[in-house]
């Protein structure tokens, strides 16, 4: 009796530990975690307060995602070395999902931005604003080359850069702004994919940080002529020189049911004075 008063019951060891008196029982039927001592008239389960580093062990690597069948290989061989081994492969799966988890909240932060926008966007508003360098996965759209032609060649970009899914990036269209100044608002000469984490990061366009004449128009050739020609009278009315590339990018294509109710968002950058 002297060495049973030593000892805590299964329903206060699980409580000790915040756990379900019937996980302590799995554990010991799948041979993972043995109580230090079973009466064998009632088959009672007794534990230790030594066995609780033990136990909270376990409760890491099975919260971190380690099966059973592992934990049971190193309950079988504990030492700092197999435990070392262990935390350190959980550190590099930790840190890959860390990663991905970033790489969503930025495309569902994108993406809200985007809702932002459409729910106060005024079509007429042409504005100013400030953008961050980013850099971009580019794709020649050569007009003598077929849809078919153009998405192999997409397709072949994004698996250089490991995407994973399209929803994964930011993408839309380049058109020169030496094709703008001269009326040729048609002239779409490049599709750009932005992601979050490029695999690769040689043979990447830069769109330069600094400001941009923003503007937006309804998807159509006929309008989009009409938004370039009103941004082209802004920056000539200010004195201000556009540069580089015309960026679009279509706002609400996740929402929208027709074509003619895409939203396109122009940037186009200013030259610094």
């Amino acid at each position: 009796m002297e060495k049973k008063s030593r000892l805590l019951t299964i329903g206060q060891f699980a409580a000790l530990h915040g756990i379900n008196k019937k996980t302590l029982m799995w554990y010991d039927e799948a041979g993972l975690f043995h109580p230090a001592q079973v009466t064998p008239e009632n088959g009672y389960r007794y534990y230790s307060y030594r066995q609780s580093s033990v136990l909270e062990t376990i409760l890491l690597l099975r919260e971190l995602g380690v099966s059973v069948g592992e934990i049971r290989t190193f309950m079988d061989n504990r030492s700092a070395a197999g435990m070392e081994r262990l935390l350190r492969e959980q550190i590099e799966h930790l840190d890959a999902k860390m990663a991905r988890l970033k790489e969503v909240r930025r495309a569902l932060a994108h993406h809200c931005r985007n809702m932002q926008t459409l729910l106060e966007l005024d079509l007429s508003e042409i504005s100013v604003a400030e953008r961050a360098e980013r850099r971009l996965i580019t794709v020649d759209i050569r007009p003598d080359a077929s849809f078919d032609k153009q998405v192999e060649m997409i397709t072949a970009e994004t698996k250089k850069h490991r995407l994973r899914r399209l929803h994964d990036a930011s993408y839309g269209t380049m058109i020169p702004v030496e094709s703008l100044y001269c009326g040729r608002f048609d002239d779409r000469s490049r599709l750009f994919i932005e992601i979050p984490s490029p695999a690769r990061k040689t043979g990447l366009h830069i769109q330069p940080a600094g400001n941009y004449a923003r503007a937006f128009y309804r998807d159509s050739g006929e309008n989009a002529a009409l938004c370039f020609r009103r941004i082209l009278d802004y920056a000539a009315e200010r004195g201000l020189e556009l540069t580089g590339f015309a960026y679009e990018v279509i706002l609400n294509e996740n929402v929208m049911e027709r074509q003619e109710d895409a939203l396109v968002q122009v940037e186009i950058p200013i030259r610094p004075e």
